[in-house]
């Protein structure tokens, strides 16, 4: 847990839904998947000059090899600058935690604080399935982690999405303790924002002042509002986060331009 103090507003960049192959040259549904995060890569480099925290918030390999996280631990250093990733229905904990070198403190669940801010992490997966759930060892590992927070401000990260996306083959994969899950942060004054990947769709909302965002996927996007699945033709990228000291929140998406990527728009699922 770091105790930095800041004079400027937290600047946090999430990224998400990597989908990395042991190959660098892997691809999902037609995309290079590494040829993809490369190119995000160099636009967070481009447009941030300064990062004081990145969130990867799980997906971050396809095939879960011990090489893909690797060649992201590698990418992801070289910003100097704290990491903390989020297991995701696709990762599996022990090659990540290789590719970490055993530092569990940077993988979900746990909790970092910097500045005015607490970051609860929460691993939302199910072993061997694709939708989420919050059992009651995670429900209560938020609970005291909210309670204990010594800052003022928490934003609460997760890799599935607790809301619906109105995408309704998406929707079939919520967080199942959704409802159980915002009891918790219902009790909880101090939680300013809740953030996701897996949806591979940018997304802000609101809900009893506790604003609400997910990430574009840094490869395939999905097709918002879609009954069935569906890949989208929006180019791949991430989100940023200005962290105010009085909990104020400014956030946008950027997107990769002037690049093209070649995805396969009639695959119906992988």
């Amino acid at each position: 847990m770091s105790q930095l103090a800041y004079h400027h507003p937290l600047r946090v960049v999430q990224l998400s839904d990597c989908h990395l192959f042991a190959e660098e040259s892997g691809k999902l549904l037609g995309l290079e998947t590494q040829f993809s995060l490369d190119r995000v890569l160099e636009l967070i480099r481009a447009e941030q000059p300064r990062i004081d925290l990145i969130l990867a918030t799980g997906d971050l390999s396809q095939d879960a090899s011990q090489a893909s996280y690797e060649r992201l631990q590698r990418a992801l250093a070289g910003f100097n600058t704290p990491t903390y990733w989020l297991e995701g229905n696709h990762d599996k904990p022990a090659p990540m935690l290789a590719a970490l070198q055993a530092d569990r403190s940077q993988v979900s669940p746990c909790v970092a604080e910097f500045g005015a801010w607490t970051f609860v992490l929460l691993d939302s997966t199910i072993p061997g399935e694709v939708p989420g759930e919050l059992y009651e060892d995670d429900l209560a590992f938020l609970e005291r982690a909210l309670a204990g927070a010594r800052t003022e401000h928490v934003m609460i990260c997760l890799h599935h999405h607790p809301v619906p996306m109105g995408c309704a083959w998406l929707d079939t994969q919520v967080v199942a303790s959704a409802g159980r899950f915002f009891e918790v942060i219902d009790r909880h004054p101090n939680v300013r924002a809740v953030i996701w990947g897996h949806v591979h769709q940018e997304f802000s909302g609101e809900r009893h002042g506790v604003k609400l965002f997910a990430v574009p996927s840094t490869c395939v996007q999905f097709k918002p509002g879609s009954d069935d699945f569906a890949v989208d033709d929006t180019a791949p990228g991430y989100r940023w986060f200005d962290l105010h000291a009085d909990g104020r929140i400014e956030t946008a998406v950027s997107r990769v331009e002037g690049v093209e990527f070649e995805v396969d728009l009639s695959v119906k699922g992988y």
